[in-house]
């Protein structure tokens, strides 16, 4: 079968694994216990590639481990200062309002740094194993690995076949995470290779219109665990994406593109924030204390910003017109 015999949607299927080859997938080392996760594909193509000597390891892993040494050392700076400990200490709140609220920003700083750090001592043991390993000609993305087959050597093509990626566990970005501009985006750079899973097998497929994004959160909720923080986190994004999309529905324009944006990625960290704690917290009872003792300041936003967005969302003629001239525009 050539390229062009394939849809550029289709990807080459393998056997049917045996209950073994799930078990030695499954309890594969790599990734185990801090992801990235990836398809049994990919594991499979680890195991039964014939150029592995040929794939290089450490030029990408020592590319990937510059970055972790600002954020491992950054986190190790901050676990002298910070404990989440604290926050559910009975001496925290007797600290004054903005003191509480405002401690949230250093967690979530300590929080991204701890989760930086892991992903990409994560990316490093797959490199590695050239775990996710691909040609840079197959278009490999982010947990679904190749999206090109190469079903031969191309000679006039040889050199870009010789090419590897990792972009297959790439999982994290800390740079789209932190200064993207919108809340939506910010989700997408963040665990990559997971966010694709649940777009792929749970967002697309949700059968009942209208609530992919909930269903899809209280599936990511389960994802992590059972703690019911997880629960009042992600159950709350859908509200915030609403109040986001509502918002740069009715004020976000040509001619204000650089101050909306601003603000709007000023207020998606404050959420990113807000959140966190769910993951820190863990406990229905500490996570809204904590939330309580802020006056649920995000909660309070997020419902305000949905009352303006209505209240000053165009007609959707004009709307649809806009969207329109800013496509036309860009392309």
């Amino acid at each position: 079968m050539s390229e062009k015999e394939l849809n550029r949607n289709q990807l080459l299927i393998i056997e049917d694994p045996s209950f073994l080859d799930i078990c030695h997938y499954g309890m594969c080392y790599v990734g185990i216990l801090t992801g990235p996760y990836y398809k049994y594909k990919t594991y499979h193509d680890m195991l039964h590639c014939k150029d592995s000597h040929s794939i290089p390891t450490m030029e990408p892993m020592l590319l990937r481990m510059k970055l972790l040494v600002p954020f491992g050392v950054l986190f190790l700076l901050l676990s002298q200062y910070l404990s989440i400990d604290y926050v559910t200490s009975d001496e925290f709140y007797t600290n004054g309002y903005w003191y509480r609220t405002l401690y949230m920003i250093p967690m979530f700083l300590w929080f991204r740094m701890r989760m930086y750090s892991a992903w990409l001592l994560s990316e490093c043991v797959c490199m590695t194993a050239t775990l996710g390993a691909y040609p840079v000609a197959s278009k490999p993305r982010r947990g679904q690995g190749p999206t090109v087959y190469l079903s031969h050597p191309d000679k006039n093509d040889s050199e870009s076949i010789l090419e590897y990626n990792y972009e297959t566990v790439h999982n994290i970005s800390g740079y789209g995470c932190d200064f993207t501009t919108t809340f939506r985006d910010a989700m997408r750079w963040w665990n990559m290779s997971v966010q694709w899973w649940l777009k792929t097998f749970v967002y697309v497929r949700c059968p009942i219109r209208g609530y992919g994004t909930t269903v899809t959160m209280a599936v990511s909720a389960f994802w992590h665990g059972i703690h019911p923080g997880y629960y009042l986190s992600f159950m709350t994004v859908p509200l915030m994406l609403l109040a986001e999309d509502l918002m740069k529905a009715a004020f976000r324009t040509d001619n204000n593109r650089a101050f909306y944006d601003w603000a709007n990625w000023f207020f998606r960290m404050r959420a990113f924030e807000y959140l966190s704690m769910g993951f820190l917290l863990l406990g229905w009872s500490a996570t809204l204390r904590y939330w309580q003792s802020t006056f649920f300041i995000g909660h309070f936003f997020t419902f305000l910003f949905i009352g303006i967005g209505y209240a000053y969302r165009p007609r959707r003629s004009a709307y649809v017109a806009g969207e329109r001239a800013t496509n036309a525009k860009q392309d």
